[in-house]
């Protein structure tokens, strides 16, 4: 569990996803006497509208009938902590790993531009720092003029050193030379920023394709990580850009930002259920404590939370 600061904050950044989804929901245990078609209609409504997304929707209520039937329950009222604990399920995908916090290991962080990728490996390399690892950054995107210049403002607020490459030259050369450097500075963590063009694959491919092979030679006993950053507010669409990296990469992992002031905070079961990758860190806030580990109980905890817990 995180500290109770992050999960006021987590509480407070999902008004929004509780006021919409959970209000709803409560309206439909309230105002239905029977648990019949009908009421299961307007739940898988409520669930899809609330970014829950159509396939985990339907593992959801398959779920929910099931424990119905099992447990005998005939008040629609009663179901509502069995959804909860069938949303639980859902997000529930074993063990989450942070084995990289512990092992020298490459992190690779992919995501497209605007979600908040460049500021993520910021918060990472601020949070790992102060758990008294050594970390690198490696400024892989130099396709974008401002990520070099972003990532190194970064790396001086979280005191940490960069190894950075002219805008326009080889990522993969720049990654090479971040190896190097982290080999001799025995460093523990070596953070990756990637570009992040997904619009054209083809190159996006090539360009991890050729970042891996370089790690794979240069740096084979290293533990690998790769995460995906998504934004929140963006539903629907950070499932898509998931499946769509996931097809370039193998993801160990999602970094789910801009929770904070959104309707779709629902998205997150929806992401975790729907590729079995998990959501390791949440964003909900600027500032560089605002990102923290994620935690499927507390986050199901701070979406159904109410007034009289």
């Amino acid at each position: 569990m995180a500290e109770g600061g992050f999960f006021k904050r987590l509480l407070s950044g999902l008004t929004k996803t509780r006021d919409n989804f959970v209000k709803n929901m409560d309206y439909i245990f309230r105002g239905f006497t029977n648990i019949d078609d009908e009421f299961y209609e307007e739940l898988e409504e409520i669930l899809i509208m609330g970014d829950i997304g159509v396939v985990t929707t339907e593992r959801i209520l398959d779920d929910l009938k099931e424990k119905v039937k099992k447990e005998k329950i005939k008040e629609p009222a009663d179901c509502k902590q069995l959804l909860i604990d069938s949303i639980r399920q859902q997000m529930d995908i074993g063990e989450t790993a942070y084995e990289f916090e512990n092992k020298t290991s490459v992190v690779l962080v992919v995501g497209v531009n605007g979600v908040g990728k460049t500021t993520t490996i910021g918060k990472l390399a601020s949070k790992l720092r102060g758990q008294g690892k050594k970390v690198l950054l490696a400024a892989g995107d130099t396709f974008r003029a401002a990520a070099g210049e972003q990532l190194k403002e970064w790396a001086n607020r979280s005191q940490v050193d960069m190894i950075g490459g002219q805008e326009g030259s080889d990522p993969a050369s720049v990654v090479y030379d971040a190896i190097a450097a982290a080999k001799a500075r025995k460093t523990d963590i070596l953070l990756i920023d990637t570009a992040g063009r997904l619009h054209n694959k083809k190159n996006l491919m090539a360009e991890l394709h050729k970042i891996n092979n370089i790690i794979d030679k240069e740096f084979p006993e290293a533990y690998r990580e790769t995460l995906v950053v998504l934004d929140g507010t963006t539903g629907q669409n950070a499932l898509a850009q998931a499946k769509e990296f996931s097809e370039v990469t193998d993801l160990s992992g999602i970094v789910l930002t801009k929770l904070d002031g959104t309707a779709k905070g629902g998205i997150a079961v929806a992401i975790q259920a729907e590729l079995g990758i998990p959501v390791k860190y949440i964003g909900v806030g600027e500032g560089v404590d605002d990102l923290e580990k994620f935690d499927a109980q507390e986050f199901v905890d701070a979406l159904f939370f109410t007034e009289t817990e």
